[in-house]
Protein backbone atom coordinates (compact mmCIF):
# COMPACT_ATOMS: atom_id res chain seq x y z
CA UNK A 1 0.00 0.00 0.00
CA UNK A 2 1.06 3.18 -1.23
CA UNK A 3 1.70 6.22 1.67
CA UNK A 4 2.20 9.55 1.23
CA UNK A 5 1.31 11.85 -1.84
CA UNK A 6 2.24 10.73 -5.05
CA UNK A 7 5.04 13.40 -6.64
CA UNK A 8 3.58 15.81 -9.19
CA UNK A 9 -0.07 14.47 -8.56
CA UNK A 10 -0.79 18.65 -6.76
CA UNK A 11 1.38 19.73 -9.72
CA UNK A 12 0.38 21.53 -13.26
CA UNK A 13 2.07 20.32 -16.13
CA UNK A 14 3.70 23.60 -17.82
CA UNK A 15 5.08 24.10 -21.26
CA UNK A 16 7.93 21.90 -22.51
CA UNK A 17 10.51 24.17 -23.88
CA UNK A 18 11.89 22.98 -27.29
CA UNK A 19 15.11 22.72 -29.06
CA UNK A 20 15.95 25.99 -30.24
CA UNK A 21 15.03 28.10 -26.64
CA UNK A 22 17.59 30.12 -25.45
CA UNK A 23 16.79 28.73 -22.20
CA UNK A 24 17.96 25.04 -23.06
CA UNK A 25 21.29 26.77 -24.02
CA UNK A 26 21.95 28.84 -20.94
CA UNK A 27 24.00 27.63 -17.54
CA UNK A 28 20.96 27.41 -14.67
CA UNK A 29 21.58 29.22 -11.32
CA UNK A 30 22.31 28.13 -8.12
CA UNK A 31 19.23 27.76 -5.93
CA UNK A 32 19.81 29.90 -2.89
CA UNK A 33 16.36 29.45 -1.59
CA UNK A 34 15.09 26.04 -0.38
CA UNK A 35 11.58 27.16 0.24
CA UNK A 36 7.71 26.77 -0.62
CA UNK A 37 8.10 28.17 -3.93
CA UNK A 38 10.81 25.84 -5.17
CA UNK A 39 8.62 23.15 -3.70
CA UNK A 40 5.90 23.84 -6.04
CA UNK A 41 8.58 24.16 -8.88
CA UNK A 42 9.80 20.18 -7.89
CA UNK A 43 5.71 19.33 -7.84
CA UNK A 44 5.16 21.12 -11.25
CA UNK A 45 8.30 19.68 -12.60
CA UNK A 46 7.42 15.71 -11.65
CA UNK A 47 3.92 16.77 -13.57
CA UNK A 48 5.36 17.76 -16.33
CA UNK A 49 7.62 15.13 -17.12
CA UNK A 50 4.93 12.52 -16.39
CA UNK A 51 2.69 14.49 -18.52
CA UNK A 52 5.62 14.11 -21.17
CA UNK A 53 5.95 9.90 -20.73
CA UNK A 54 9.15 11.23 -19.36
CA UNK A 55 12.18 9.70 -17.08
CA UNK A 56 13.42 12.99 -16.32
CA UNK A 57 13.26 16.61 -16.21
CA UNK A 58 15.49 19.85 -15.72
CA UNK A 59 13.84 23.17 -14.49
CA UNK A 60 15.46 24.82 -17.99
CA UNK A 61 13.25 22.75 -19.62
CA UNK A 62 10.21 24.55 -18.27
CA UNK A 63 11.89 27.94 -18.76
CA UNK A 64 13.23 28.15 -14.77
CA UNK A 65 16.77 29.03 -15.11
CA UNK A 66 17.43 26.82 -11.49
CA UNK A 67 19.93 24.24 -10.76
CA UNK A 68 17.25 21.27 -10.23
CA UNK A 69 16.14 17.69 -12.10
CA UNK A 70 13.50 15.43 -10.94
CA UNK A 71 13.83 11.88 -12.28
CA UNK A 72 11.53 9.16 -12.15
CA UNK A 73 13.87 6.54 -14.05
CA UNK A 74 14.72 2.70 -13.84
CA UNK A 75 18.34 0.76 -14.41
CA UNK A 76 18.77 -1.77 -16.16
CA UNK A 77 17.83 -4.18 -13.48
CA UNK A 78 14.79 -2.54 -13.73
CA UNK A 79 14.91 -1.15 -10.39
CA UNK A 80 12.68 2.37 -10.05
CA UNK A 81 15.06 5.44 -9.19
CA UNK A 82 12.75 8.53 -7.85
CA UNK A 83 13.77 11.58 -6.63
CA UNK A 84 14.99 15.08 -7.21
CA UNK A 85 18.31 17.07 -7.24
CA UNK A 86 18.54 20.75 -6.23
CA UNK A 87 22.01 22.13 -7.17
CA UNK A 88 23.23 18.43 -8.53
CA UNK A 89 27.44 18.59 -9.16
CA UNK A 90 28.65 15.03 -10.55
CA UNK A 91 31.23 14.07 -7.85
CA UNK A 92 32.11 10.58 -10.48
CA UNK A 93 31.96 9.38 -13.69
CA UNK A 94 33.54 6.03 -14.52
CA UNK A 95 32.94 2.59 -15.88
CA UNK A 96 32.98 1.75 -19.31
CA UNK A 97 31.36 4.24 -21.95
CA UNK A 98 28.60 2.67 -23.52
CA UNK A 99 27.04 4.34 -26.31
CA UNK A 100 23.03 3.99 -26.02
CA UNK A 101 19.69 5.00 -27.48
CA UNK A 102 19.07 8.56 -25.81
CA UNK A 103 16.26 11.03 -26.41
CA UNK A 104 15.28 14.07 -24.63
CA UNK A 105 11.12 16.04 -23.94
CA UNK A 106 13.05 19.09 -25.73
CA UNK A 107 13.69 17.26 -28.46
CA UNK A 108 10.41 15.16 -29.29
CA UNK A 109 11.09 12.11 -31.58
CA UNK A 110 14.63 12.28 -31.69
CA UNK A 111 16.79 9.63 -30.48
CA UNK A 112 20.44 8.69 -31.23
CA UNK A 113 23.65 6.18 -29.77
CA UNK A 114 24.35 8.71 -27.10
CA UNK A 115 28.16 7.64 -24.95
CA UNK A 116 27.91 8.25 -21.68
CA UNK A 117 30.05 6.48 -18.65
CA UNK A 118 28.06 3.60 -17.04
CA UNK A 119 28.58 4.55 -13.65
CA UNK A 120 27.67 7.94 -12.00
CA UNK A 121 27.77 9.70 -8.35
CA UNK A 122 25.90 13.09 -8.21
CA UNK A 123 25.61 15.24 -4.96
CA UNK A 124 23.49 17.81 -4.66
CA UNK A 125 20.40 18.72 -1.82
CA UNK A 126 16.81 18.06 -1.65
CA UNK A 127 14.03 20.34 -1.98
CA UNK A 128 14.63 21.68 2.06
CA UNK A 129 18.26 21.71 1.84
CA UNK A 130 19.45 18.32 2.98
CA UNK A 131 22.23 16.86 1.30
CA UNK A 132 21.86 14.14 -1.10
CA UNK A 133 24.32 11.63 -3.00
CA UNK A 134 22.62 9.53 -5.79
CA UNK A 135 24.54 6.63 -7.17
CA UNK A 136 23.24 5.58 -10.70
CA UNK A 137 24.26 2.36 -13.14
CA UNK A 138 23.08 1.91 -16.51
CA UNK A 139 20.09 3.96 -18.00
CA UNK A 140 19.89 5.78 -14.86
CA UNK A 141 23.17 6.86 -14.96
CA UNK A 142 22.70 8.25 -17.87
CA UNK A 143 19.48 10.09 -17.36
CA UNK A 144 21.72 11.57 -14.60
CA UNK A 145 24.47 12.63 -16.62
CA UNK A 146 21.63 13.41 -19.61
CA UNK A 147 19.68 16.33 -16.90
CA UNK A 148 23.20 17.27 -15.72
CA UNK A 149 23.77 18.76 -19.28
CA UNK A 150 20.32 20.18 -19.20
CA UNK A 151 21.77 22.65 -16.57
CA UNK A 152 25.08 23.57 -17.92
CA UNK A 153 22.91 24.48 -21.25
CA UNK A 154 23.59 21.41 -23.05
CA UNK A 155 21.78 19.24 -24.80
CA UNK A 156 22.32 15.27 -25.73
CA UNK A 157 23.45 16.20 -29.74
CA UNK A 158 26.47 18.06 -28.15
CA UNK A 159 28.37 14.46 -27.68
CA UNK A 160 27.35 13.20 -31.06
CA UNK A 161 30.07 13.30 -33.69
CA UNK A 162 30.30 12.39 -37.64
CA UNK A 163 27.48 10.62 -38.81
CA UNK A 164 25.10 10.56 -35.93
CA UNK A 165 25.51 14.46 -35.14
CA UNK A 166 24.55 15.22 -39.09
CA UNK A 167 21.71 12.71 -38.98
CA UNK A 168 20.36 13.96 -35.83
CA UNK A 169 20.65 17.98 -37.16
CA UNK A 170 18.94 17.07 -40.03
CA UNK A 171 16.10 15.07 -38.39
CA UNK A 172 15.99 18.61 -35.96
CA UNK A 173 15.77 20.24 -39.17
CA UNK A 174 12.93 18.09 -40.90
CA UNK A 175 11.08 18.27 -37.36
CA UNK A 176 7.12 19.89 -37.26
CA UNK A 177 8.43 21.80 -33.99
CA UNK A 178 11.93 22.87 -36.02
CA UNK A 179 13.11 26.56 -34.85
CA UNK A 180 12.92 28.56 -38.08
CA UNK A 181 16.47 30.24 -39.49
CA UNK A 182 17.57 27.71 -41.45
CA UNK A 183 20.52 25.42 -40.73
CA UNK A 184 21.99 27.51 -38.78
CA UNK A 185 19.48 27.41 -36.16
CA UNK A 186 19.82 24.27 -35.76
CA UNK A 187 23.60 24.13 -35.73
CA UNK A 188 23.79 26.97 -32.82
Amino acid sequence: MRHGVIPGSRGAVRPLRLFGDPALRAPCEEVTAFDAELALLIEDMYATMYAAHGVGLAANQIGVGLRVFVFDCPDDEDHRHLGHVVNPRPVAADGVTVRGAEGCLSLPGLEAGTPRHDHVVIEGATMTGEPVRIEGTGFFARCLQHECDHLDGGLFIDRLTGLRRRRALRAIRRAPWAPTGGAEAVEA
